[in-house]
């Protein structure tokens, strides 16, 4: 699933292509990427043919066009959402599902082969859509409270992957990045948050920063054709990640090879030497 970086890079390029134009016109060919509103297709439509796209902003994975009527197209890419800026003589993706004519020969397309994505309106949604309203800031906000989240996280008694995957308390972190910013900061997935020191956190944070803002200026990690910037091009961090999909090769930092262990129905990556497992774990 696309991650902070990944998202952020498309909605660049919507800032870049998409804001300050006029939906002019607009198709839902597949009804279930709107399912998430709940008044349907037709009204989906009519909600914003007509508008012009004000802004693109985003809040953890998910993304939100501000329209000029005080509404707000939100966005979930899912497992393989696309928005693709091409031009309507370019043929039609294969999972093409929306489409938005936006004049002067630009269409916004948006294609999902698995249809985990999709949009829907929120009304009085361009400020911050009131659907997604819980999902906590990320540590790439500038509003984004460190101290707030060191205590919030030190309550939860879970583990420390689990509390960085829980979207609630900090936003935009996937497994990816997840397993990423531990290999960094050197902690086990399974330290126990309630057991965490304050520098612990902190390092935490710091590395998450890091590497989100580092995979950022490489376009984000594409591990397939399916994560994309608006213009098709996929990004390149997957060239420098040092702990996941790493399995069986010698740790960059002390050379011991990297182990996967079983984690959420997914897997987890790490550093037996630097990441030494917890003797309670969570």
């Amino acid at each position: 699933m696309p991650e902070l970086p990944e998202v952020e890079v498309v909605r660049l390029g919507l800032v870049d292509y998409v804001v300050g134009r006029t939906i002019v016109d607009a198709v839902v060919h597949d009804i279930r990427s709107v399912r998430r509103h709940l008044a349907g297709p037709h009204d989906f439509l009519a909600q914003v043919i007509g508008s012009t796209v004000v802004g693109a902003r985003r809040r953890g994975k998910y993304l939100w066009l501000p329209l000029d009527s005080g509404d707000a197209i939100v966005v979930h890419l899912g497992m393989s959402g696309q928005m693709l800026v091409q031009a309507p003589s370019v043929a039609a993706p294969k999972h093409l599902r929306i489409s938005f004519a936006l004049g002067d020969g630009v269409e916004l397309r948006f294609v999902d082969q698995r249809i985990f994505g999709g949009m829907f309106v929120s009304p009085a949604g361009a400020e911050l859509p009131a659907e997604i309203a819980h999902i906590a800031r990320d540590p790439l906000d500038p509003a984004f409270d460190r101290d707030d989240f060191a205590s919030r996280i030190k309550r939860r008694k879970t583990g420390i992957k689990r509390a960085l995957l829980d979207q609630t308390l900090i936003s935009g972190v996937g497994n990816i990045y997840a397993d990423e910013s531990l290999w960094r900061s050197k902690l086990h997935f399974a330290r126990p948050t309630e057991k965490l020191r304050r520098v612990e956190i902190d390092r935490v944070v710091v590395a998450a920063t890091d590497v989100m803002t580092e995979a950022l200026a490489q376009g984000g990690t594409s591990f397939d054709a399916l994560y994309v910037n608006v213009n098709g091009q996929s990004g390149c961090f997957d060239r420098s990640l040092d702990a996941y999909g790493q399995e069986g090769l010698p740790c960059v930092r002390c050379g011991t090879l990297i182990r996967r262990d079983p984690f959420m129905n997914r897997s987890s990556y790490s550093c037996p030497v630097c990441q030494p497992r917890p003797r309670h774990p969570r």
